[in-house]
């Protein structure tokens, strides 16, 4: 098990520890569920998916990196597909408050790397922020997802966000987990093609400005992440936070990096490059490439 879990596991119901240690056990637990193991869990404990899913949040919790705040903030998505995917707030010393992720932007990017289609609910431990809710509001999901915080009922995000603005107010059609590839070959070796096709599956439509970062570790696996851009423009979640994310819920640190690659236009009008390098090296990252889409 990873340590990071080990304090949260202690406060589970026996019965759940009973069933959850398997799962834990490997060190690279992917801080997923599959829809069987959701079902094994419900049976082992009794627990209908909400009350699980209220169970499982600490665990959810303790994937957070908040070394700035110590605020640990934890999120679980439901996907359509029955997987769950926690997730996690993410801060970076040495880099701005931007770079920052949310729990619910953790959990959501997470549902959508691993190509999760669509959400039915996520499950918080503490109210999303305003920022969060309208990152939500680009989910094809759209207004009907349903919110879960603790000792409250169940709200849908129109519940928590009344006359929202979102991509339909700009005639956007394909929206944030919609199936899209913006089709550029896939070139150089497999860290350059693993960033280029991240940057494929990027949703980009206000910029037209698709991007994707790759990262390999020591060991040599690699986790990417898709550019994810939102109508509110701040809320939009930059490539390289969805391969740390990625990253980081896999049970991987930041000295695990060894190369990092990020695929993007070089006439863009909007440039990753500088804010994704500067992030990097705060982490500890110096081997960073970037390879141009044509």
């Amino acid at each position: 098990m990873h340590p990071r879990f080990q304090t949260a596991f202690a406060q589970l119901a026996e019965n759940l520890q009973s069933a959850l240690a398997p799962v834990l056990a490997d060190t690279h637990f992917p801080a997923m569920l599959s829809a069987e193991q959701v079902a094994t869990l419900k049976q082992a404990t009794g627990l209908d998916e909400d009350a699980l899913a209220f169970a499982l949040l600490p665990l959810a919790a303790a994937c957070a990196r908040a070394d700035l705040s110590h605020f640990n903030v934890g999120a679980i998505a439901r996907g359509v597909s029955g997987a769950w995917y926690f997730g996690g707030n993410m801060e970076f010393l040495g880099a701005t408050m931007q770079q920052t992720v949310h729990a619910e932007q953790s959990t959501i990017s997470h549902a959508w790397l691993r190509g999760e289609k669509a959400l039915q609910a996520i499950t918080v431990n503490y109210t999303p922020c305003g920022h969060c809710r309208q990152f939500m509001n680009e989910l094809n999901s759209g207004l009907q997802l349903r919110i879960n915080l603790p000792g409250r009922e169940p709200h849908t995000l129109g519940d928590y966000l009344p006359d929202a603005f979102g991509p339909k107010d700009l005639e956007i059609k394909t929206l944030l987990m919609d199936e899209q590839n913006h089709g550029f070959a896939l070139t150089g070796d497999e860290l350059a093609q693993s960033a280029i096709a991240a940057a494929n599956n990027s949703h980009a439509p206000y910029s037209q400005a698709p991007s994707g970062v790759a990262l390999e570790c020591r060991d040599g696996r690699i986790f990417t992440g898709s550019y994810a851009e939102n109508a509110a423009f701040n809320p939009t979640l930059p490539p390289l936070q969805g391969a740390l994310n990625l990253l980081s819920l896999n049970g991987y640190d930041y000295p695990d990096i060894q190369r990092a690659i990020l695929a993007e236009k070089g006439d863009a009008p909007l440039i990753q490059w500088d804010a994704t390098a500067a992030t990097l090296k705060a982490l500890g990252c110096s081997a960073i490439d970037r390879v141009l889409l044509a």
